[in-house]
């Protein structure tokens, strides 16, 4: 399978930077999967798994919370709100910080406020689902 230029950058830091063979994207409008001369598109991006295929024997998934890909003819960019490695996730500060934001939903006294509260107990609870599978 023919490579091409893959980079992932958050906030914190680069965490990838190289030549792969796919990826598959979690797109806000459903996921896809970007090969060597992929039509240029900008998508955004929903929390998910990011499946980065070096090679058909090296592999590896990173969390993303949000973000923007972008395809163009030198690669495919991704720019995420957060990104973690898969194997960087652990359940019991999932399992709290889920708990935290449930309290902070209960708590909330303004309509925004429980907007915000509400949207960030289901992207925890969604990253949670993630780490069970």
């Amino acid at each position: 399978m023919a490579a091409f230029h893959f980079e992932l950058v958050s906030p914190e830091r680069q965490l990838f930077s190289g030549s792969v063979e796919a990826v598959v994207v979690p797109g806000a409008e459903g996921a896809f999967t970007v090969l060597k001369d992929h039509a240029p598109i900008m998508a955004v991006l929903k929390a998910g798994v990011i499946e980065v295929e070096e090679t058909q024997s090296k592999k590896q998934r990173l969390f993303v919370r949000g973000g923007f890909a972008d395809v163009s003819d030198t690669g495919l960019t991704i720019l995420a709100a957060q990104a973690i490695p898969v194997e960087e996730l652990d359940a019991a500060k999932l399992d709290a910080q889920i708990q935290d934001a449930e309290e902070d939903l209960k708590d909330a006294g303004t309509d925004e406020g429980k907007r915000l509260a509400a949207e960030k107990l289901a992207q925890l609870r969604e990253v949670r689902a993630i780490l069970s599978l």
